[in-house]
């Protein structure tokens, strides 16, 4: 089973990560990673930048709306995300809790939906099989 490891943080996660030494959330990070990778759980992560580079797009009306962040209110921010290949929810959920994060900081966790999760018979289902076989023979070949 796959999870997704959405890493969150509220506006207290936020500024203690601000008042640490890069070089140490480097290592954190890196420690973290490394461990998971050694198990053979990890299958990607990544980081993401400061929400003042991002932008939301906002489907409430007919046309999207484009707004550039940061955002208004930062309740919770997206920051990044790792996705594993593990036994259970249980095994997760475990991973999920050696994550070298601090107050104010907190993941979601969600496990990632599968081809088997739909129906074999969908076109679209079907279609996305191929893609996917596509992608891994290109990533083979890179």
């Amino acid at each position: 089973m796959k999870y997704m490891l959405i890493m969150r943080a509220n506006d207290e996660g936020v500024k203690a990560f601000e008042d640490m030494p890069f070089e140490q959330v480097i290592e954190a990070m890196g420690r973290y990673n490394e461990s998971m990778m050694k198990a053979g759980v990890l299958l990607t992560g990544e980081g993401l930048t400061d929400a003042a580079e991002g932008f939301v797009v906002d489907f409430a009306s007919e046309t999207p709306l484009v707004t550039d962040g940061p955002y208004g209110e930062t309740k919770e921010l997206f920051n990044g995300f790792w996705i594993l290949e593990v036994s259970s929810k249980e095994e997760a959920a475990e991973w999920a809790k050696r994550a070298p994060l601090g107050a104010g900081a907190f993941l979601e966790v969600r496990r990632v939906t599968e081809l088997e999760d739909f129906p074999a018979d969908n076109e679209w289902v079907q279609k996305e099989a191929g893609w996917r076989e596509q992608q891994a023979e290109r990533a083979s070949k890179a």
